[in-house]
């Protein structure tokens, strides 16, 4: 019986070396260990041995038993490798150079949204924030657009309900902070993202907004033409003027529409090539923001005095300025996600 045991071992090992795929080695391993296998039948005749050649036959039969498995496990690692290698030599060629890993980039609203919040900082702004969700109350009532009032009209809104909207500005923000500080100075920034019923290359259905708000005694239209001016020369480059003309804002009185000179042509209209200038189309000014010194009502639902108190408050928007900045006519490249516009910054 040990004679036939060495046998089954040649036999299997000259059988393993032969086996080509995982199939093989199953085949193999069912062959020699399995309950009708090589091996199983040799063992079956032990009880025929006397008791004198038992564990010589016994240890020998264990031999192999233990020889097999370490084949079938040796062969299965081989064919893997074998497999892997075949795999990598079809895929890769290991004489091309390395990819270069691909690096993250700020995104450019992300970039001028820091970089204002950053200005009005070191001017004594803090930053408040409010629900994107918000009641007609902040969003209209307490900033002078009662139900009936025509300014309702100049914003597209997404309501919710008829008393829930989708923020239309981050004025809202300033309400809620005037409502929970309660008593002057107040110097907040608000930003974060609003929503209107509009979209084109210069409209967003989505986009981003930061207003300043500050409340004291005897605020002056004076202190917030040094403000903007301060902003635009931080903001785009030092020596830029900043014009206010009269406009029309509800929650602000008077109010004005704020331009800078334009940065590509320094406020002359035609570049030095004599050509017109495409940015501000000749007019040597960019109007970037409205801005005005807060209306009394807004202060009465705010629970201030606008006999003991003043300020003023200003609004822009981050996109507009992004594109400004670095020349974009299409609002909507910051939100398709295209690595290939983003890479362009920074």
């Amino acid at each position: 019986m040990v004679g036939e045991l060495n046998t089954l071992k040649t036999e299997a090992e000259q059988s393993f070396q032969d086996a080509a795929t995982k199939d093989d080695v199953e085949k193999l391993r069912v062959g020699f260990l399995g309950k009708k296998g090589k091996l199983t039948s040799v063992l079956r005749g032990m009880g025929k041995l006397s008791k004198e050649d038992r564990p010589k036959v016994g240890s020998k039969a264990n031999e192999v038993r233990d020889l097999l498995e370490e084949l079938v496990k040796s062969n299965l690692l081989r064919i893997k490798e074998k497999e892997r290698a075949a795999e990598f030599e079809d895929r890769i060629d290991v004489t091309l150079p390395g990819r270069r890993r691909g690096y993250g980039r700020t995104h450019p609203l992300t970039r001028t949204a820091d970089d204002i919040l950053s200005v009005l900082s070191s001017l004594g702004f803090t930053l408040a924030e409010g629900p994107e969700i918000e009641h007609d109350f902040y969003n209209f009532e307490a900033l002078n657009m009662p139900a009936d009032h025509p300014a309702r009209d100049m914003q597209d809104t997404f309501y919710i309900n008829d008393d829930v909207v989708l923020r239309t500005h981050t004025s809202p923000v300033q309400i809620r902070a005037m409502l929970s500080l309660k008593k002057a100075p107040v110097r907040v920034a608000c930003f974060g993202r609003v929503y209107r019923n509009d979209h084109d290359v210069t409209h967003s259905p989505m986009f981003h907004q930061i207003e300043g708000l500050y409340v004291d005694k005897q605020v002056t239209f004076g202190d917030l033409k040094g403000t903007l001016q301060v902003f635009a020369e931080r903001i785009f480059r030092p020596g830029t003027k900043v014009r206010l003309r009269p406009s029309f804002f509800p929650f602000t009185e008077p109010s004005a529409e704020v331009d800078i000179t334009c940065f590509m042509c320094a406020g002359e209209g035609t570049l030095k090539t004599g050509d017109t200038c495409r940015i501000c189309k000749g007019t040597g000014w960019i109007e970037i923001m409205g801005a005005g010194m807060v209306d009394p009502e807004v202060f009465k639902h705010s629970g201030f005095d606008p006999d003991e108190v003043s300020g003023f408050a200003f609004g822009i928007g981050v996109e507009r300025v992004a594109m400004l900045r670095y020349g974009i006519s299409d609002i909507r490249l910051f939100f398709e996600n295209d690595q290939r516009f983003l890479h362009q910054f920074f």
